[in-house]
């Protein structure tokens, strides 16, 4: 069976609780690595499509029911050598678009097992310090700002 390669273009999805709780992830195919719901954009499908899907399929969270801001911010990127052999040949460069999710507090989260070992939810601050991705970290790091100032 041949894998589809992914767009480079993709969604972070920052969630978290009204007390600045960030849930993060521990990705499957790389022990150790904490993070944030990501995920390539599908087809056509618009960028909050994309995040609604990706929150979906990786924590079981149904998103339409909360708050998904687009936080109108972009970061390009080079992708990781050892996750290029996903995109098409001589991609090496990414676009990633935010989203916040605001919880009213820690909801129950169903893994995708193929994709994630464990979660957390974490303070901001120790959730910013735990992402290896600096896009990630950057993005946690607004959290104050982006719900006081909605």
């Amino acid at each position: 069976m041949t894998q589809r390669t992914k767009q480079p273009v993709s969604v972070l999805v920052v969630i978290y609780t009204a007390a600045l709780h960030v849930l993060l992830l521990e990705r499957a195919d790389h022990p150790g690595y904490w993070q944030s719901v990501t995920g390539s954009r599908d087809g056509e499908e618009s960028l909050p499509e994309t995040a609604l899907r990706e929150v979906r399929e990786e924590t079981g969270i149904d998103a339409a029911c909360f708050q998904l801001t687009d936080w109108q911010q972009q970061n390009e990127y080079e992708i990781y050598p050892h996750w290029r052999h996903r995109y098409p040949p001589g991609v090496t460069r990414n676009t990633e678009h935010v989203f916040g999710l605001q919880l009213p507090h820690p909801v129950p989260v169903t893994l995708s097992p193929r994709e994630h070992l464990d979660l957390q939810w974490l303070s901001w601050r120790k959730a910013a310090d735990k992402v290896f991705s600096p896009s990630n970290r950057a993005a946690i790091l607004q959290l104050p700002e982006k719900v006081q100032h909605g």
